[in-house]
Parts: structure tokens; C-alpha cells; sequence
């Protein structure tokens, strides 16, 4: 057997606590005896104040109360049950049986009534029944209270996910929204309620977000997810990406329904989140524009323009229509990028952008190529005129001035255009034709456009092949030095030599200027090429000087290139040291447009030269700006008449008439005259008739190698050599 007092199994349920309390020792007695019998946990009271202080320190299941007690009665009792430990059920077991006292009780809590003398079965079938329903609700409590909790911490995790939770009806209309949307878009979620789901798409993504929802092939485990766009409210917010991922509600699992603000009940059928992806796509948009444009200009690089174009093509093969691609490479960029430094070079190609941007029609593309280089796309033009149109909006954009902090700048332009299909059908032939076209338009002095030829492809061929030979000449020493005399009118004696290279190709024979140097000038070779023949002729024309013709001058030509270059000045005078050569026996000739091209720097560098001795000729006067107002400012000695105007010296031809205003307003300035390309004696008479100071030309011979003007220097006079 067991002890009595053997515990109870750990999962057997607590026995019932009920307090008995009755001033009749004898009924108190037998009814704790009955309860105790059915093992309940009975604890007696012989009064009201005893049952009020057990009250006070135990706590009790239920209470059975006599009504008729001294001092405190049951009312009593119950009130203070009832303040203490409401859930205590409270059953009456009372000789009282007037209406007014049982209805008494009921009101103030007792769940039955007991008369007494009472019968034990009777009695023990009401205890249980109490119990059972005391029991019911504090499990139904206890129930309740835990889905409150529940829903709390649900409510919790719903409104504290970073993501926007929302539920839609069969419609599209809102059932539910967690408070994320008000923080996110500045939607409050009551305001969305009821509402169709189109209200917070940006329109342009509405078609695609109602496609979604009634696609056929959705369910819970094939959501649909999809990127959209949603409003925000109010002007001063940005839109936002959102990643969708929707659910369709089984009804039968989600009977709910939820009230819009109407008081219409909407089924949901459909759940789902929306995560704000917004930094995610401005990255990904960011990194494709990097991936497909110049930083810099922001323009469109290389591949994104080889994109359009290939479309581009396409198009106008299928609608038979012409496209041009336009070839563009800034003049002088170089120049100002190595004088003024990296970034002014950066800020002019932002500038130069600018400027292009606002000459082009709606659908062309400007690409930025590569260095100074752009390439521009027009799609669908209706003849060359259409591309020579935008071609000379383009140079004419370029020719005002920049202003790069202190710096007032001057760039052009070099285009070159290929016209599909007439110049190449496909993409690579009309960027490399065009390419072709702009390095046509560079030999034959900047700042200008042609088209595309296939003459040109022949020449290209020729001027790899041309480069190759150049290179190796310039290692081989095949270049020559050639010299002019340039003749005193009045005197007919020598006063100075101009250099001129030739080069003595082993294949081709003797080459002209005119055979290379061009290429010399693209290929960045004629620094080279310029430097080899001044030091060739420092040598020749010093020794001549040194051996007694101390008045000798040398005049050399200078390539823009080598003027522009910011260290010209220290170079030239470096080469003059090294070579001994006098710096007042040295005549460099520069061209008008040169000048032009950067009047503030260029006059600054002459200026220089100038205080050095060396004396400044203008090379082809009257082809370029011919502007009184740079003559007068710079340190300029000479002016060259250039040799298609005295061809034109005939009676009554407008050359003739160029000639007099040239001689004429290089006496008023007390300068020079040298004429170019004097072969006739009619020429020579009427230069000297007009006071033209020295000439040069066939009529007194032409360019002869060192031996021949030594030979010819030998048999005359120091100071005044007659040819």
C-alpha cells in the first residue's frame, strides 16, 4: 500500500481549493468531511472574519458560504471574494431560503444556492458542475490571453518588418497594409484600405503589376515577383523601386474578411511584401552608365555608341535611308592639355561637350570616343547636305573662345564623314571611313570637314605604308636639307637661305614636302622631321657664317605643332647653344592661322624669341586673317607674299591688286617684303617697281643641297654673295 502522504504523480492535476465557511460546527464539520471524501483540498472557517483573513492569505477555487453568520455574514464574505480573488467561485449553502435573500446572492456573484439540509449527491453534482465551469473560463481566459499576445507580437513582426506587408482582395483592393507604408511612401495604411493597388503604382508600371496578378500560373508555390515603381506622396519625394513577391489565399485556409472604410467586407486573396530595392537599382543603373559612358562628359562611350549604330543600320536598311558617322578630333587639345595641365584639359572637354550637344537634332548620338576624339551618329538624313548642315554648326561652335579660369583658349575641329550605305554597310567601315575622311581634312590644315571617298582608302593604304618609311628615315638619316636663296630686289645679292627638306626615299626617288609632310604632321613624325632640319642647318648655315658671311640669315618653317608645344622656346634655344648658331642670323617663318589660333600665348613665345635676336616672319601673308591688329602688336620683322598671288601678277588681275595692298602696308609698317614663287620677269619687274624688298623663286633657282650653295658661296665676296 501507499503511504498517505505519497506525492502525486508530477503531470496529476491540483485538487480543487475550496474554502467552507458556516458558524454551525456540525454542518461545517460534515461538509468538509463529504468535499474531502471526493479529494478536494478543503479548508473550514467557523465565521466571516475567519473566512475574510484565510481569504486575504490563500488562495481558493472556490468558497461555500453559510449567509447567516455573526459579526461578518456571507454578503460580506462575497464582497470581500469578490475584491480579493475575483475568480473564486462563490456557491451559497444556506438554511435562508426567502426569495429576496437567494436573488441577493445571485446579484452579488454566487454561481448557485444551496438550501440547507442538503443532500450530498445533490451538493457534490454542483461543486463539480461549478468547478468544471470555473475551470472553462479560466482556460477560456488564459486562451484569450494568449492570442492576444498572439496577435500582439504578430501585429509586432507584421509592422516591424523592414518590408511592406499587404493583403488584396479578388479586385486588387487593399484588405490590410502594415504601418511600413507610412514611413516608406507617407501612406497611411487606413487611408489605403479599400483602396485598388493601382492608386500607389507609378502609371508607367501599372499594365505590367495587374499582368502579374492575373497571371494564370501564380499560386503558393509559384508567387509572382516583379520590380515596380511606387508612388510617394507628395511632389517632393522620388518614386521608389520595390521588389513585389504576391501569394494568392487559399478562401478555404482564409476565411477572413476585412471591412474597407465604406463598410464593405473585402476577401483577401491574395498576400504578399514589397522590399524597398531602391539603392539596389540607382547601383545597377550606376554601374551600367559607367559600363556604357564617358564619366567625364558624360556622353556615351565607344561601345554604347557601337550599340546605337548597329541598330541604327538596321533601321535604315530595312526603311532604305542613309545615316551618316561623323569622325571628330579637336585641334590643339594637345597643346592646351600639356600646357595648362590635366584638369583644364578636363574641364574644355566638358565645355567642347556642351557646345556639341546644343548643335544636334533630337535622336543623334555624340559619343566621346577616346581622348580628344568623338564620334556623332545621324540617323535617318535625307542627303549629304543634311550631315554638311550639322557639320558646319558643329566647327562653327567650336570657333568662339574658351575660358578656362584665367586661360582664354582657342580649339577646332576636324571631321570626317562616311555616309551609309555609299561609304560602308556595316558598322566598323563608317567609323574607320570617317576616321580616314577627318585625317584627310587634318593634312590639309584642321578645322574643316570632307566626306568619305574611296580615293582615300587607296591613300590610306599608301600611308601605312608611307609612315613605315618615314620612321626608318628618320634612323636611316635619308631626309636632306635643301636651301633657297632669298635675293635683295635692289642689289641682287643673297641675304638669306630658306631650309627646305627633301627626302631621298630608296625606292620612290627624291620626295617634295608636299609628298610627306602632311603625314609627318598626323602621325606626330614633323617634331621629329622639324628638329632633324634645324640642327642639320645650324650646322651647314653656322659654318658658312663662320667662314665670312657674317650677315647670312636662315629661314626655317615651324610646324604648329612644335610652336604650340610648351617647352618651344627653351628647345629652340637649347638647339641654338648646342649648334654655336647665332640667334640674330635666325628668321623663323609661322603661319597667320597659327597665330590666330592662340594670339595670347603665341605672342607671348614670340616675344621671347624676339628679345633673343631672332627675327619673326609671316608665312603665306594674305591667305589667312591678314589682321592689321596682331601685325601691330607683335614682334613680327617680315611678311612673305605667298606665291598664288604673285602668279596672279597680270594687268588688271586681282593678285596684282593683293600684291600693291600687301607691299603697301608692309611700308607703312616699316617691315620686310619677302614674294614667294617669283619666275617670271614680269613678276620680278613689277615687285621691284612696287619696292618689294627681297624675292625668291625659279627666276634666281631653285632649292639646292648644301655642296651646290657652298660651291656657289665660295666664289663671292664676304657680306654680299651674287648668285
Amino acid at each position: 500500500m501507499k503511504p498517505a502522504h505519497a506525492e502525486q504523480p508530477l503531470n496529476a492535476p491540483m485538487p480543487a481549493r475550496v474554502l467552507v465557511v458556516d458558524d454551525e460546527p456540525r454542518l461545517l464539520t460534515s461538509l468538509c468531511s463529504l468535499l474531502r471524501s471526493q479529494e478536494y483540498s478543503v479548508t473550514e472557517a467557523a465565521d466571516g472574519h475567519g473566512a475574510c483573513q484565510l481569504i486575504d492569505s490563500q488562495t481558493f477555487d472556490l468558497a461555500m458560504l453559510d449567509l447567516r453568520m455573526p459579526g461578518i455574514d456571507g454578503f460580506d464574505v462575497m464582497r470581500h471574494i469578490a475584491s480579493r480573488q475575483p475568480d473564486c467561485g462563490v456557491v451559497v449553502v444556506s438554511g435562508e431560503s426567502s426569495f429576496d435573500a437567494v436573488s441577493r446572492a445571485l446579484r452579488r456573484g454566487a454561481l448557485d444556492y444551496i438550501r440547507k439540509p442538503f443532500d450530498p449527491d445533490e451538493l457534490l453534482a454542483t461543486v463539480e458542475s461549478v468547478l468544471e465551469k470555473r475551470a472553462l473560463l479560466r482556460a477560456h481566459e488564459h486562451i484569450r490571453g494568449r492570442l492576444e499576445k498572439s496577435e500582439a507580437l504578430h501585429r509586432y513582426i507584421v509592422n516591424s518588418s523592414p518590408d511592406i506587408v499587404f493583403m488584396l482582395d479578388g479586385d486588387g483592393h487593399f484588405c490590410f497594409v502594415n504601418s511600413k507604408v507610412e514611413c516608406m511612401l507617407g501612406y497611411h495604411p487606413q487611408e489605403l484600405r479599400g483602396r485598388h493597388f493601382r492608386h500607389i503604382i507609378d502609371d508607367r508600371d501599372v499594365a505590367r503589376g495587374t499582368y502579374a496578378l492575373n497571371a494564370p500560373n501564380i499560386s503558393a508555390d509559384n508567387p509572382r515577383t516583379l520590380e515596380v515603381r511606387l508612388k510617394t506622396r507628395g511632389s517632393r519625394r522620388a518614386n521608389r523601386y520595390f521588389e513585389i513577391t504576391a501569394f494568392p489565399i487559399d478562401p478555404e485556409t482564409w476565411p477572413q474578411a476585412g471591412a474597407d472604410e465604406h463598410g464593405k467586407h473585402r476577401e483577401a486573396r491574395y498576400y504578399g511584401t514589397a522590399r524597398d530595392v531602391t539603392e539596389r537599382k540607382e547601383a545597377e543603373a550606376f554601374i551600367n552608365f559607367q559600363a556604357y559612358h564617358d564619366l567625364l562628359t558624360r556622353l556615351p562611350n565607344r561601345a554604347l555608341f557601337k550599340d546605337r549604330l548597329e541598330l541604327a543600320i538596321t533601321h535604315a536598311r530595312r526603311e532604305n535611308q542613309k545615316l551618316a558617322v561623323m569622325f571628330l578630333d579637336l585641334d590643339r587639345f594637345k597643346v592646351i592639355n600639356d600646357t595648362l595641365g590635366h584638369a583644364m584639359g578636363d574641364r574644355l572637354l566638358q565645355a567642347v561637350t556642351h557646345r556639341l550637344e546644343r548643335c544636334l537634332r533630337k535622336g543623334d548620338t555624340l559619343s566621346r570616343f577616346g581622348g580628344d576624339e568623338f564620334t556623332l551618329l545621324l540617323p535617318s538624313i535625307h542627303s549629304h547636305e543634311d550631315a554638311r548642315m550639322i557639320a558646319k554648326k558643329l566647327i562653327k561652335a567650336l570657333r568662339n573662345p574658351f575660358q578656362l579660369g584665367d586661360h582664354e583658349v582657342f580649339v577646332g575641329v576636324s571631321i570626317g564623314i562616311s555616309i551609309f550605305p555609299e561609304a560602308g554597310e556595316n558598322m566598323d567601315h563608317l567609323i574607320q571611313n570617317a576616321d580616314i575622311a577627318m585625317y584627310h581634312v587634318k593634312a590639309r590644315g584642321k578645322d574643316g570637314y570632307r566626306f568619305y571617298s574611296a580615293s582615300m582608302s587607296i591613300d590610306s593604304a599608301n600611308r601605312l605604308i608611307l609612315e613605315r618609311d618615314l620612321r626608318l628615315a628618320l634612323e636611316r638619316e635619308e631626309l636632306r636639307v635643301f636651301y633657297q636663296p632669298q635675293v635683295c630686289a635692289a642689289t641682287n645679292q643673297v641675304v638669306g637661305l630658306e631650309a627646305l627638306v627633301r627626302w631621298q626615299h630608296p625606292v620612290r626617288g627624291l620626295l617634295y614636302p608636299r609628298d610627306f609632310l602632311p603625314l609627318a604632321e598626323e602621325t606626330r613624325l614633323i617634331t621629329q622631321v622639324s628638329e632633324w632640319v634645324m640642327n642639320q642647318a645650324f650646322q651647314d648655315v653656322g659654318h658658312w657664317i663662320r667662314s665670312g658671311q657674317q650677315d647670312l640669315r636662315l629661314a626655317v618653317n615651324l610646324s604648329p605643332i612644335q610652336v604650340e608645344h610648351p617647352k618651344f622656346v627653351e628647345t629652340l634655344m637649347k638647339q641654338l647653344r648646342a649648334s654655336h648658331f647665332p640667334p640674330r642670323n635666325l628668321e623663323i617663318e609661322i603661319t597667320e592661322n597659327l597665330i590666330m589660333n592662340d594670339l595670347e600665348q603665341i605672342s607671348q613665345k614670340l616675344r621671347e624669341l624676339a628679345d633673343f635676336g631672332i627675327r619673326i616672319a609671316i608665312d603665306d601673308f594674305g591667305t589667312g586673317y591678314s589682321s592689321l591688329n596682331y601685325i601691330h602688336r607683335l614682334p613680327i620683322h617680315t611678311l612673305k607674299v605667298d606665291q598664288s598671288f604673285v602668279k596672279a601678277i597680270r594687268s588688271g588681275e586681282e593678285g596684282a591688286c593683293i600684291v600693291n595692298a600687301i607691299i603697301a602696308m608692309a611700308h607703312g609698317l616699316r617691315l620686310e617684303i619677302i614674294a614667294e614663287g617669283v619666275e617670271t620677269t614680269e613678276q620680278l619687274t613689277y615687285l621691284k617697281r612696287l619696292g618689294c624688298h627681297q624675292i625668291q623663286g625659279f627666276i634666281h633657282g631653285a632649292a639646292q643641297p648644301a655642296e651646290a650653295i657652298e660651291n656657289c658661296l665660295g666664289h663671292l665676296p664676304a657680306k654680299a654673295a651674287m648668285l
